[in-house]
């Protein structure tokens, strides 16, 4: 308090208790209001994220819809023929403690192609998925499925560096391409990742 203008040096009007508590209760109320604001801010950021995250969920089932029903044409180019597509495929393993959530599981008798879709995939995206799909290949050892396990990471927008992590660890990755999307394969020093 040495710069306050509420207390003098002069020795005929030294402070009184009265003055110091009346300052004190000045303080606390100044304090408590700007609590009430800190509180106001962070519900209003916090209605905010919900807001934020529900749009992207939504964005994101809306990818799902427009990606999946072309899936299964735009990998027989490639020389990858699926017969089956699943949208929200769980395993739920209690017994083995094996829990994993695929956005799409494309599968035929001899492979599975693991989607992840994201808005804006990130490195972290990619590596989740290489979790996921550890995961995955172990939940199917257990199940003696022996078919080769790919996977790919699609996005709306994909930076080249996401790109290229994603590709550099045997991913697919599918991007917008005009009306549709394209597939990008790992070529060249990037090998497709079989697990």
């Amino acid at each position: 308090m040495a710069g306050s203008q509420m207390f003098t040096t002069d020795l005929n009007d030294p402070p009184t208790f009265e003055k110091v508590w009346a300052a004190l209760m000045e303080t606390r109320a100044a304090l408590m209001e700007t609590r009430t604001q800190i509180e106001k801010n962070a519900e209003q950021m916090k209605e905010t994220d919900k807001r934020v995250g529900e749009l992207t969920n939504r964005f994101g089932d809306m990818v799902e819809h427009m990606v999946v029903p072309n899936l299964l044409s735009k990998f027989k180019s490639l020389g990858f023929t699926f017969e089956v597509a699943t949208r929200d495929y769980k395993i739920t393993d209690e017994k083995n403690g094996i829990f994993a959530e695929v956005d799409v599981f494309l599968q035929n008798g001899d492979k599975v192609m693991i989607v992840e879709i994201k808005t804006t995939p990130t490195t972290d995206d990619v590596d989740a998925h290489i979790e996921r799909m550890g995961k995955m290949r172990e939940y199917a050892d257990l199940h003696h499925d022996k078919r080769k396990y790919l996977g790919a990471i699609a996005g709306v927008v994909t930076s080249d560096s996401v790109k290229n992590y994603a590709l550099k660890h045997g991913f697919f990755v599918i991007v917008p391409s005009g009306d549709t999307f394209a597939i990008i394969r790992p070529e060249g020093n990037y090998h497709i990742r079989e697990w």
